[in-house]
């Protein structure tokens, strides 16, 4: 291993970006476009820096030696993590409105317990989870229902950050003001400019880390909602289509499956209803098995 004191962004040969697209593919189902190269060079750079490592060889022989942590490491180097409080809003609306409705007619009706459960399997920085959580807490928490949020990501640095729970104020511009007034905590002296997810929220939100390319996860429960938005456009059809099936034996009969608005289930061959766009709705209790 070559270590350097002066550090200089090397050149990525094609094999060696060959070599780096066949290992984030195989260990996050990650498919790394040919355009991605620069992108690639950018996230890897600052921790190749921190390492002296002189070449993108020397990185690669650093992540196969340094086993899981590295690995990790440069997977949370590679990831996006671009997400917003309420994002696509009209999916939170449906969210409050409909399915919220139906399950206190369920309820009511004596074909479901008052407790709701959903997984939101790429929460990033946590603006996604705490969202679910003031629309359940506004809609049900109220009347007395249980609500048990599992938070999960492939990235260790983001749900380090999402279970902090606190971000620079101006990220809390997109929540309603009536929910911001609620939920969200707005910070004084040393926490002035950001602001932090009150204790009520917190308390529905559990985190874990799970890599969706994993051959197994250690999720065993099902849910009644599924989040799962903005990460299948990074997997090829066969990975997307292996995910979503995973995803649906999580599901609880009639349960919900929310992807980002550029996804959808066309040829992965479930039995799973349209509601509205990116948004899905289990068909039958045959979907399959929790794996």
């Amino acid at each position: 291993m070559t270590l350097v004191t002066d550090f200089a962004v090397p050149g990525l040969t094609d094999v060696e970006f060959g070599q780096f697209q066949r290992l984030i593919h195989q260990r996050a189902g990650i498919v790394l476009s040919d355009g991605k190269r620069a992108l690639l060079v950018g996230r890897l750079a600052r921790r190749m820096r921190e390492l002296g490592l002189s070449s993108f060889s020397a990185y690669y022989a650093a992540v196969q030696k340094g086993g899981e942590a590295e690995m990790t490491r440069m997977l949370d180097a590679i990831c996006t993590n671009e997400t917003h409080f309420f994002r696509e809003g009209a999916q939170f609306d449906l969210l409050h409105d409909r399915v919220c409705a139906e399950w206190l007619t369920e309820e009511e009706a004596g074909r479901r317990s008052r407790t709701v459960k959903v997984w939101s399997a790429a929460c990033s920085t946590g603006e996604e989870p705490h969202t679910i959580a003031m629309v359940l807490e506004e809609r049900l928490g109220r009347l007395g229902w249980g609500i048990d949020i599992l938070a999960t990501d492939l990235s260790t640095k983001v749900l380090n950050q999402a279970s902090a729970g606190v971000w620079r104020s101006e990220k809390s511009a997109p929540i309603p003001e009536h929910y911001r007034k609620s939920y969200m905590l707005k910070g004084v002296g040393p926490e002035d400019g950001k602001v932090k997810a009150g204790a009520l929220i917190r308390g529905h939100i559990r985190f874990a880390q799970v890599n969706l390319r994993d051959a197994e996860w250690p999720v065993r429960e099902r849910f009644d909602a599924i989040f799962v938005r903005n990460v299948l456009i990074y997997f090829d059809a066969p990975t997307r289509h292996e995910v979503l099936r995973r995803l649906v034996g999580h599901l609880n009969p009639g349960g919900y499956l929310f992807l980002g608005h550029a996804e959808g289930m066309a040829g992965a061959g479930l039995p799973m209803k349209s509601v509205m766009p990116a948004v899905y709705r289990l068909a039958s209790p045959t979907a399959g098995r929790a794996a």
